[in-house]
């Protein structure tokens, strides 16, 4: 129920505040200020989606929890949507969510309302990827025959196979 009421409340506070604004400063100033929170909303977005990828590479190097440079980035990816929505509600939304003590402090919350049961990454003993394999650190004991390489017919020529 709290969807269909953001859904209906967005549309309506991005109205508001077009007439609002439109009638303070004009039809004009009013669409090129429209304008103008996209294109620095792209190159803000830009920039720090790609802070962030590198920090989420960083953080899959060391084997260390990837969860944080996730979260941030799917925020960033959710900030570049809101300002690229024409409106002024969900371009003050989507520039704050560009801030990162503001992501952290929605990453928090979320995770307090997250339950994880259980994680583990990399290495033995779900460790949190503290520790590193070596190549030699595991041995698989198997055998193994060779196979005849050349292919060989199965079944009679037919006009569709060659052989």
């Amino acid at each position: 129920m709290w969807l269909f009421a953001l859904f209906l409340a967005v549309p309506l506070i991005e109205i508001a505040l077009f007439i609002q604004v439109g009638g303070w400063i004009g039809l004009w100033p009013t669409l090129l200020i429209v304008v103008l929170t996209a294109v620095l909303g792209t190159f803000l977005v830009r920039s720090q989606g790609a802070a962030e990828i590198s920090r989420l590479r960083r953080s899959l190097d060391r084997l260390e929890d990837p969860t944080q440079p996730i979260v941030h980035g799917a925020m960033i990816l959710f900030s570049g949507a809101l300002l690229l929505t024409p409106g002024f509600f969900t371009d003050a939304v989507g520039f704050a969510l560009l801030v990162p003590g503001i992501r952290t402090a929605v990453f928090r919350w979320v995770r307090q309302r997250v339950n994880v049961q259980s994680f583990s990454m990399g290495g033995q003993g779900g460790g949190g990827g503290s520790r590193r394999e070596r190549p030699g650190d595991r041995v698989v004991d198997a055998e193994y025959t060779e196979v005849d390489p050349e292919k060989r017919a199965t079944h009679v020529p037919s006009e569709w196979t060659r052989h």
